[in-house]
């Protein structure tokens, strides 16, 4: 059996199989050698993703996944008072939200690598132009979410990740690197242009090979189609004790 690899998250999770999307490709890059198993659900947050953890990462599974990334908080960044204040978790019930994540998946397996991620970040005025796009007049002046307070639930992410000994990445801090990246990897100002999901499949594959979960250096599940012998196929069958 390969072993299992899960995406835990929100919509950027659950979109991550959409042409482009960062999960795609890493089921091509994984190729035979591991299956990429998405469990993202569109405006979760962290409080009710504790409810879907026994149900995703049983403790009683004998073949736990051997690595799993935890990618939430967009939506506990939601701000109070506004338009998506339903989704609004506080700052320190989201770090605590997500050290009891980690030590349930620790305790599911020790071996698990655990990847935190945080939230992209916010392009206030492309969320004010999608919300337009939506609602026309009556959408609200301000915005649901801005990109300084999703900042610090991002330094809260890196924070637990420290804290507990799992690798983490920085998606709101590496996106502002590049100019222009408003446009470039968002397309609403929160989810994920094709060029933004190729900064989480990048980020999330570099931290994989600085691991131990290099696609290049685990095998395949059955042996290439040049090993078999057309007069004797069974024989490599055979030696790889399939």
């Amino acid at each position: 059996m390969r072993p299992q690899i899960i995406l835990f998250g929100d919509s950027i999770t659950e979109q991550s199989f959409r042409y482009g999307g960062w999960g795609a490709s890493l089921t091509d890059t994984y190729s035979r050698k591991a299956d990429i198993v998405v469990r993202g659900y569109g405006g979760y947050n962290t409080r009710w993703a504790l409810f879907l953890l026994h149900h995703i990462f049983p403790l009683s599974s004998t073949m736990p996944p051997v690595a799993a990334t935890i990618f939430l908080g967009a939506n506990d960044a939601a701000l109070p008072g506004r338009t998506s204040e339903r989704q609004y978790v506080p700052i320190e019930e989201y770090k605590e939200n997500l050290r009891k994540i980690v030590r349930h998946l620790k305790e599911c397996s020790p071996t698990m690598l655990i990847v935190l991620i945080t939230p992209p970040p916010i392009d206030e005025e492309g969320r004010k132009e999608y919300a337009t796009s939506l609602y026309g007049e009556k959408a609200m002046e301000l915005p649901e979410r801005t990109n300084e307070v999703t900042g610090t639930y991002a330094n809260g992410c890196v924070e637990v990740a420290k804290e507990l000994g799992v690798a983490s990445i920085n998606l709101w801090s590496k996106m502002q690197e590049t100019q222009g990246w408003q446009k470039k990897f968002l397309s609403d100002g929160l989810h994920l242009t094709p060029d933004g999901n190729g900064v989480v499949y990048e980020e999330v594959v570099r931290v994989f090979k600085g691991a131990w979960l290099s696609a290049t250096e685990m095998p395949s599940d059955f042996p290439h189609h040049s090993e078999i012998d057309p007069n004797d196929p069974q024989t490599v069958f055979q030696q790889r004790r399939l």
